[in-house]
């Protein structure tokens, strides 16, 4: 059986690769992080102009319908890059909240622009800090107009669009419902919010009376989100490995060419140990991801847990080789002149990107006792 990706979807990760490599040096990543600009909007055009963004979008809606094998491999470049575009709003959230839930309306009027790059979408969920609940979130819509705030919300700044969580109130409890909201109408105001990484900004997004068009059955918001977050968990785990592996990738090419005491740094067993431990991070990270992948692309039962297991993976694995390969550089990885801090500042925007760690390691553990229970049954 041949468990890796076949030679159409090698070569487009290739084009991938080579296509960045022109288009998103560090220049260009550093331009966006030192510069006023929220995103690369050329990058974004070019991505799009290259049938990247729509993927897994179906022809029916603009897209290539090639399949999330595909998009699967572009977001990996996509994170080796550190490419500074708003891909996990717009692609791996957004259009997943439309494709699952959204009416034939929706679909026709919003996928064709989010695959042709001409619109930015983005979900605009939490509200303050601490795990996100249909409790927590105060947000109303009352007739049809939305109003409430919302905070951090990932691109909020550039998008053009927002899915928003709304509360509910039922006999059993508050619930979510999802609505369509245009950020440049009419009772929406939004600021860019610091974060640790400004390549992927955050908005605060204030909603009075907003027009918004429902997405999904009403009170269904909190199990839409739920299955989108599986999907695009497996998409956000490839971008995260593909940064592993870059940072993996920097951390030894400077251990082979620094020099100390007369040898090269890498020839330290602190260092190999270093290294290594790195590479086993980063390797069983891609093997749960491709498991994820898997059971994306078949729409396999067993996606829930390969999901939740590609996300934790993944997401140890970034952050490690990218805490490491700052070690690996020493008192050089600190600076700004360097490139490490790069990637450091992308793992911890990814780790929290779909909620927290801790919060998928639980969903794991829920998911692997629930498979076995039935599986005894």
């Amino acid at each position: 059986m041949d468990f890796d990706f076949s030679p159409e979807q090698r070569q487009l990760k290739d084009q991938a690769r080579r296509f960045l490599g022109d288009h998103c040096d560090r220049s260009a990543v550093r331009a966006v992080l030192d510069g006023p600009q929220s995103h690369d909007a050329k990058l974004w055009q070019g991505l799009a102009a290259q049938g990247f963004l729509g993927a897994a979008i179906p022809e029916a809606y603009g897209g290539l319908g090639a399949g999330y094998l595909e998009l699967c491999v572009i977001a990996e470049e996509l994170g080796r890059a550190i490419a500074p575009v708003p891909f996990s709003s717009s692609i791996a959230i957004a259009a997943e909240l439309l494709l699952r839930a959204g009416t034939e309306a929706q679909k026709r009027r919003y996928l064709p622009g989010l695959a042709s790059g001409e619109l930015i979408g983005t979900l605009a969920l939490s509200e303050r800090a601490g795990q996100v609940t249909p409790g927590s979130i105060s947000t109303k819509a009352v007739r049809g107009l939305v109003t409430g705030a919302k905070q951090p919300v990932a691109d909020g700044d550039i998008a053009d669009f927002a899915v928003v969580a709304v509360r509910d109130e039922g006999d059993g409890g508050p619930s979510l419902s999802l609505h369509i909201v245009d950020l440049k109408a009419a009772g929406v105001r939004r600021e860019t919010i610091p974060s640790i990484d400004p390549t992927r900004s955050q908005a605060r997004i204030d909603f009075t009376d907003a027009a918004g068009e429902p997405l999904g059955a009403a009170g269904a918001g909190w199990q839409i989100l739920a299955d989108v977050y599986d999907r695009a968990a497996v998409l956000i785990a490839f971008e995260q490995i593909g940064g592993a592996d870059r940072a993996l990738e920097t951390a030894c090419d400077y251990a082979q060419q620094r020099f100390a005491f007369g040898r090269p740094i890498g020839s330290l067993q602190a260092i190999k140990h270093m290294l290594a431990d790195m590479y086993v991070s980063a390797t069983l990270a891609r093997s749960n991801a491709y498991f994820g992948a898997w059971a994306l692309s078949t729409g396999a039962s067993e996606l829930p847990e390969a999901a939740a297991t590609a996300r934790v993976s993944a997401t140890q694995a970034y952050q490690h080789c990218a805490r490491n390969n700052i070690q690996v550089h020493g008192g050089m990885g600190f600076t700004w002149e360097f490139d490490c801090h790069l990637h450091y500042r992308r793992s911890n925007l990814l780790a929290l990107t779909l909620g927290s760690l801790s919060r998928w390691e639980d969903l794991l553990v829920d998911r692997l006792c629930a498979r076995r229970a039935a599986k005894s049954n």
